[in-house]
């Protein structure tokens, strides 16, 4: 997971390239120095701003215009911020079952699959939020639930 993340941010500015003031983040992968104005793109940038331009295309494609890694492109269709359109003769697989999705890690039917079972895993752990909070005698004093 480590590398995943080193990938992601390896190409996020801190230093501007011309006068070495400091980047900020301004929004959708665009950075702007905070001393002269300039402004650069991170991957994610590059890519979004390729995909407004040029429409949708292969991440290969993509790769070679915008020098993006296609690791990182697959990084950022799993992690939702880009999206293969429908019709697509390429998708990304799901992690747990191995059908077609279009951007995520997981289908729809195999995220219910899992987030089930989770529940059932916490039904002991799980707790409930107070309906109302009106002080009472009860106040910090344990009891037992009503609950048959």
């Amino acid at each position: 997971m480590a590398d995943l993340y080193k990938l992601l941010t390896k190409n996020k500015p801190t230093k501007c390239n011309v006068c070495n003031g400091k980047m900020s983040y301004i929004s959708n992968g665009k950075y702007k120095c905070s001393v002269c104005g300039y402004e650069i793109l991170d991957d994610f940038g590059k890519v979004k701003e390729f995909l407004e331009e040029y429409g949708p295309t292969s991440a290969a494609i993509i790769s070679r215009a915008t020098g993006v890694h296609s690791d990182v492109i697959e990084l950022l269709l799993k992690n939702g911020k880009v999206e293969i359109p429908e019709g697509s003769d390429y998708y990304i697989k799901c992690e747990k079952c191995g059908c077609n999705i279009r951007y995520g890690r997981y289908c729809p039917s195999c995220v219910r699959g899992i987030t089930g079972k989770m529940k059932s895993v916490f039904n002991e752990e799980i707790g409930e939020k107070p309906k109302n909070e009106i002080k009472s005698n009860m106040i910090g004093k344990m009891h037992f639930l009503n609950r048959r």
